[in-house]
C-alpha cells in the first residue's frame, strides 16, 4: 500500500489567488479521504486528479466558513458528475457534534429546487444529500472516529476559542501516519495527538510578520498556532516531517517561507520542514 498526502489548500478566510482554502487529501490504497474543503477545493482535486467518485468520505474540522464553505460544490459536483445516472450513494460526512454537523446537514437546501428540476430534466435516480456522520469530541482523551479498511482516522478536541467544538484529526494508515490540526492554538491535545507521527500538518501564523497587517494581533494569536512554540511542541512529539499551512500571513516570496522555516527551527524543531503551497505532495 502506498500513502500520499496532498495539500488541497493552504489559504484563510482573506483571499489570495493561489491558495485555496484550507483542505487536505490522503489516499492510502483504494481509500480516498478528504479533510475540510475551503473555498476552491473541487478544483484543487481536479488539478490533483482525484476523481471525486473515488472519495469515501470527508472529515471536517470545525464550523468556520473557510473550512467548510466549498462542500455544497464538493456535493453537488459530484453529484453532477454522475453522468451515466447511477444514483451514486452520498458522500459520508464526519464531524464533531454541534454547530457543524447542524450547519452541514442543512448545506444543500437551498439547492433543493434546483437539484429536482435537474433531476426531473435528466432522469436522475436521486439528488445530492449531506449524508452527516457528527462524533463526541473529547479534550481529555483521543476519539476513535471511522475506519476504512486498514485505514484507522481519530480525533481530539483542540483549542480554537471561541469556536468549540474543533478538532484535529490522526489517520493511522500501514505506511505511517498522519495528523491534521485543523485550527488551533499550540496545545497539549495536539501533542497528545501527534506523538510519533510521521508527518504533521499543522495551521502556522508569524507573530512577526502580523504587524501592520491586523489591528489586533494578540487577538488572532490567541486562537492559531504561532510558529516558535509550534517547533518546540512538534519536537517534543517527536514529529519526524512538520508540513505548514493556513499560512499567516501568505508567504509571496522565498525568504517568506524561509521566515516560517526559521520560526520554528527558533522553536526546536530537528525534523523536516516544508512551507506548504496548494498541491503539495508528500509520499509515507
Amino acid at each position: 500500500m502506498t500513502t500520499k498526502v496532498t495539500i488541497t489548500g493552504t489559504g484563510t478566510p482573506i483571499q489570495t489567488p493561489d491558495r485555496a482554502g484550507p483542505g487536505v487529501l490522503v489516499n492510502s490504497g483504494e481509500i480516498v479521504l478528504q479533510f475540510d474543503a475551503g473555498r476552491g477545493t473541487v478544483m484543487r482535486l481536479a488539478a490533483a486528479d482525484s476523481n471525486l467518485a473515488d472519495l469515501d468520505a470527508l472529515f471536517v474540522t470545525h464550523h468556520h466558513s473557510d473550512h467548510i464553505v466549498g462542500i455544497p460544490d464538493l456535493l453537488m459536483t459530484r453529484w453532477l458528475n454522475d453522468v451515466q445516472r447511477r444514483g451514486q450513494a452520498p458522500l459520508p460526512i464526519y464531524t464533531p457534534e454541534g454547530e457543524a454537523s447542524r450547519m452541514i446537514a442543512g448545506m444543500l437546501d437551498v439547492w433543493l429546487h434546483e437539484m429536482e428540476m435537474r433531476q426531473g430534466h435528466t432522469g436522475r435516480p436521486n439528488i445530492a444529500e449531506s449524508d452527516v456522520h457528527p462524533f463526541e469530541t473529547s479534550k481529555d482523551q483521543i476519539t476513535s472516529v471511522a475506519q476504512f479498511e486498514e485505514v484507522a482516522i481519530s480525533a481530539i478536541a483542540v483549542e480554537h476559542k471561541p469556536v468549540a467544538p474543533a478538532v484535529a484529526y490522526r489517520i493511522d494508515t500501514p505506511d505511517g501516519s498522519v495528523v491534521i490540526s485543523g485550527d488551533t492554538a499550540v496545545c497539549p491535545q495536539v501533542e497528545k495527538l501527534s506523538v510519533g507521527v510521521d508527518l504533521l500538518v499543522h495551521e502556522a501564523i508569524r507573530a512577526e510578520g502580523l504587524k501592520g497587517l491586523v489591528s489586533d494581533p494578540e487577538r488572532l494569536l490567541a486562537y492559531h498556532a504561532e510558529c516558535t512554540p509550534l517547533g518546540a511542541m512538534a519536537e517534543r512529539a517527536g514529529v519526524k516531517h512538520l508540513v505548514l499551512t493556513h499560512l499567516v500571513p501568505p508567504p509571496t516570496t522565498p525568504n517568506d517561507k524561509e521566515a516560517f522555516a526559521t520560526d520554528i527551527r527558533t522553536g526546536g524543531f530537528t525534523g523536516e520542514i516544508v512551507v506548504a503551497d496548494d498541491l503539495l505532495i508528500v509520499d509515507l
